[in-house]
């Protein structure tokens, strides 16, 4: 009984555990197919983000917002992105100590030592933990540190700054309105960075100075970033293996007969690999250059051919065909406009221009002899038809002419206006000031302190060309006076011997001739030049000379005072 009384139990048993068991299976199952839906959607929806474009970022001018979301949006986990930190300064110097704050001794206590004010803490360094000072960094200088829009400089030191980071800079740098300096050092820049940099450069409006030290290139493009659209004013390639054939690109970029770079003022190629070949380039690119005040080759492979090149380009030197032949269209074209003045031709010239080519000139003494003759007839006082048409024309012309003789007497001393402005312009752009519009003169003010009219000052002034200043016809070849602009040369640490140093003496000599001889206050000539550690002894008469001429024309020269009696007298004093 008992065994028949348990069968059904434990088949009822072992159907409610099947059915428990499919219902549960079915759960999963159910569960399953809903994850799987869940899954495929989402996976839909990345597949369709990533099929759309993002938005483009629109920079703002805040430098460090917008360069770390462009890193972040190239691609770069934020681990990777370099931090934009102010640049370290040296603290000031600390005022000297006020001798009212010491403690005075008290007449008890005589020998009594004075006590001392706690030195402070140095802060010329900071300290970070381990490997923290090597990471990459971006260092900026700010006008106001609170204001993140006013970044004026840029560093980067010692990382790589490869196609991504040259892709982000170039979004970002453009907006920021105040920067005026960019500096690369030892950021291995490769050829398609530095046509990438050169690209964008002239958009930054405001950017005068820029250094790339320390980034050899084998293909030496260093010369687009000084391209005829630059508007870098100080530029720096130092130590960059720039040999010959870089050397010749950027004397192309300085100048040629066809064009010349207007902005760059000073150019260091110090600590490369120029020889005399580079030497000719670079000199070759300042005989069409006036803008150049300074230039710097130390550290270089130059002797005595690259620099007699160099003294040849001071001094003078004959223009070569491609010159004479921009001479010749320079003069043309402005000759072209004066055949177009207002001012009445000849009544024998607008004669001629009526004659037929095939008529003598017997014909036209015949014309103006019956003119005469029919002139004479008529009664005094009474004019011809010729001179009546004639009459508006020619006071027109005495009315111009009177007004352009008023306007003359207007420029102080007596010059022409025009002649005026082309030296005011250029020594305005020598010495780093702009003539502002409505003044005639650099200061603005007459001798009465009023200001001038703004009728006097046109718009823009441009100098004069090397190639249409006064020649000389020597043997058959036009020689013009060199270049005059260039101040500052340093050919320190080069293998220049006693002919290099003779070149150079005369190139100075004869600049100084042509300037008592045609004194221009634009052009005042090489001021300072550098030749120490050269192969030359310093005993030596050409060194003598040059150093002894060189002295008296730098700029901050001081000869000795003279007493009463005409003797010369130290300084020092005794």
């Amino acid at each position: 009984m008992f065994a028949a009384g348990t069968g059904p139990s434990q088949g009822a048993l072992i159907k409610s555990l099947s059915f428990v068991k499919k219902v549960k299976m079915g759960k999963r199952m159910e569960k399953a197919l809903k994850e799987k839906a869940a899954a495929s959607s989402t996976s839909q929806d990345a597949a369709d983000d990533e099929s759309k474009t993002p938005e483009p970022y629109s920079c703002t001018g805040m430098f460090e917002q917008d360069f770390t979301e462009l890193c972040r949006r190239s691609g770069l986990q934020q681990g990777e992105i370099p931090p934009v930190v102010i640049r370290p300064k040296r603290p000031p110097t600390p005022p000297p100590p006020d001798p009212k704050a010491q403690t005075q001794v008290s007449a008890e206590d005589g020998e009594e030592e004075q006590k001392e004010p706690e030195e402070p803490k140095p802060t010329t360094y900071t300290t970070k933990d381990k490997f923290q000072y090597f990471k990459p960094t971006v260092q900026v200088e700010m006008e106001n540190e609170d204001k993140p829009a006013t970044v004026t400089e840029i560093y980067i030191r010692g990382w790589k700054v490869d196609d991504t980071m040259m892709g982000v800079l170039k979004q970002c740098l453009p907006t920021i309105e105040k920067l005026h300096t960019l500096y690369f050092w030892n950021t291995g820049l490769t050829e398609k960075t530095i046509a990438e940099l050169a690209s964008f450069l002239p958009q930054c409006s405001n950017l005068k100075n820029l250094t790339l030290d320390g980034n050899p290139v084998l293909e030496e493009n260093f010369a687009l970033l000084i391209g005829d659209d630059s508007l870098l004013a100080n530029v720096s390639f130092r130590n960059n293996h720039i040999t010959d054939k870089g050397a010749e690109m950027i004397g192309k970029a300085l100048s040629t007969a066809k064009s010349c770079n207007k902005n760059l003022i000073s150019l260091n190629l110090s600590y490369n690999k120029i020889t005399d070949i580079g030497a000719t380039h670079i000199a070759n690119g300042l005989r069409m250059n006036r803008v150049v005040l300074s230039l710097s080759l130390a550290s270089n492979q130059i002797s005595d051919t690259g620099a007699k090149k160099l003294g040849e380009v001071l001094s003078r030197f004959p223009l070569t065909h491609e010159e004479t032949v921009e001479r010749r269209k320079l003069i043309r074209e402005k000759g072209s406009p004066d055949r177009k003045s207002p001012s009445p031709p000849s009544r024998g010239r607008a004669e001629s221009k009526d004659r037929p080519g095939s008529k003598g000139s017997g014909t036209v003494l015949d014309k103006t002899d019956k003119k005469r003759d029919k002139s004479s007839k008529k009664k005094d006082g009474k004019k011809s038809d010729k001179d009546k048409d004639d009459s508006p024309t020619k006071s027109k012309a005495m009315q111009d002419a009177k007004k352009e003789k008023e306007e003359d007497k207007t420029v102080k001393g007596g010059a022409k206006k025009d002649d005026k402005w082309k030296k005011v312009s250029v020594v305005a752009e020598m010495q780093g000031t702009k003539t502002a519009k409505g003044k005639k003169t650099v200061g603005g003010k007459d001798k009465k302190g009023a200001l001038l009219p703004e009728s006097e000052t046109p718009d823009v002034v441009e100098a004069i060309n090397p190639l249409m200043d006064s020649v000389e016809n020597i043997d058959g070849q036009l020689w013009i006076p060199g270049n005059r602009a260039l101040i500052n040369l340093n050919l320190s640490r080069n293998q220049i011997s006693e002919g290099g140093f003779k070149a150079l003496l005369l190139g100075v000599q004869y600049q100084m001739t042509l300037n008592s001889l045609q004194p221009n206050p634009a052009l005042k000539g090489l001021m300072r030049i550098s030749l120490n550690k050269n192969a030359i002894s310093p005993s030596n008469d050409a060194v003598s000379k040059l150093q002894e001429l060189m002295t008296t024309r730098d700029p901050f020269y001081k000869p000795p005072s003279q007493s009463p009696d005409g003797d010369s007298q130290s300084h020092g004093g005794q």
